[in-house]
């Protein structure tokens, strides 16, 4: 058994589990989300926890018990609590705002960055520099928010372009002024 997969996962109150077959429907407060399970995989709710038992004893077995208990996990959570991803912009003249279900991102480019929001993400822009991502869906927040990250990602010179909050980038040092006068022989 996986270390990961063999703790049980405790449900708050408000949250419904419905396994059927190798569906899985978790509904809380936010919504719902559902999920596929492999082969070889059940769950089984005991009172106030959800038990995810794998039938494989193999090492691709334990690794997908231990994958899909914390799969299930992010579910109970995000459908209680919304996930959030915040993300900052850096540079002059560099801004991001919201036109009906698209981000728009002026990062330096002749041309602003469209983005179109997917079903079941929630943008936030409360400053021109600031982007809040949240969603029920660990994933699908995460992923959004890489492809925001992927249009600019901070450059190591100056430091522009867009970052996650508190995220540290290795700045480098510029080209060092040469001595006065010296000139490349050639």
């Amino acid at each position: 058994m996986s270390r990961i997969g063999r703790a049980p996962i405790t449900l708050p109150s408000g949250v419904k589990v419905k396994p059927e077959g190798q569906q899985l429907q978790v509904e809380g407060p936010k919504g719902k989300l559902s999920t596929t399970l492999p082969a070889g995989m059940s769950v089984r709710q005991e009172e106030q926890q959800l038990i995810v038992a794998a039938s494989g004893q193999d090492a691709s077995g334990k690794m997908l018990h231990g994958l899909y208990r914390a799969l299930i996990a992010n579910m109970v959570q995000g459908v209680v609590s919304a996930f959030t991803k915040e993300l900052e912009i850096v540079g002059i003249g560099y801004r991001a705002q919201l036109q009906g279900k698209q981000l728009s991102l002026h990062v330096g480019f002749s041309h602003p960055a469209l983005v179109p929001i997917p079903e079941g993400i929630a943008v936030e822009v409360p400053k021109p520099t600031s982007i809040i991502v949240k969603g029920m869906d660990k994933q699908l927040v995460g992923q959004f928010a890489a492809n925001l990250r992927r249009i600019a990602p901070p450059e190591p010179y100056k430091g522009k372009g867009i970052k996650y909050v508190g995220e540290i980038v290795r700045r480098k040092a510029g080209k060092a002024a040469t001595g006065s006068g010296a000139k490349a022989a050639g």
